[in-house]
């Protein structure tokens, strides 16, 4: 799997933590702020895992929850922006993240299924 995809889901699962501390120590929010840490830092886990995978299935099984755990994490992002617990620059920045890393697992998924289609024929 490529490095890229590893680096940016830590990074982001850092920004995560770094955002859910901002949310629960200097916001007071405590619901939200747990769902988002969940999600947010569960993307890098599952693409963790999926390195370590038996086989092809699990491979993708593995990316596939990491793609649904980004996708969460879009949606925590929105909710936190449109409550006012985040500033438009952070939104946008978090989003870009999620986005990119969304896309890229997307991509890798998408190959992978690919050659497993063509290695049957």
């Amino acid at each position: 799997m490529a490095n890229a995809i590893v680096e940016k889901s830590e990074a982001y699962a850092v920004r995560i933590v770094n955002l859910y501390k901002f949310l629960k120590f200097t916001r007071y929010e405590y619901v939200m702020s747990k769902q988002i840490l969940r999600c947010g830092t569960s993307i890098g886990a599952n693409i963790a895992e999926a390195q370590e995978a038996q086989t092809d299935y699990d491979f993708l099984a593995k990316l596939y929850i990491a793609l649904k755990e980004c996708s969460e994490s879009l949606y925590w992002q929105r909710i936190l922006f449109r409550t006012e617990f985040l500033e438009k620059s952070e939104f946008h920045s978090l989003q870009n993240d999620a986005l990119e890393i969304k896309a890229l697992l997307t991509s890798i998924i998408k190959t992978k299924k690919l050659k497993m289609t063509e290695s049957k024929q």
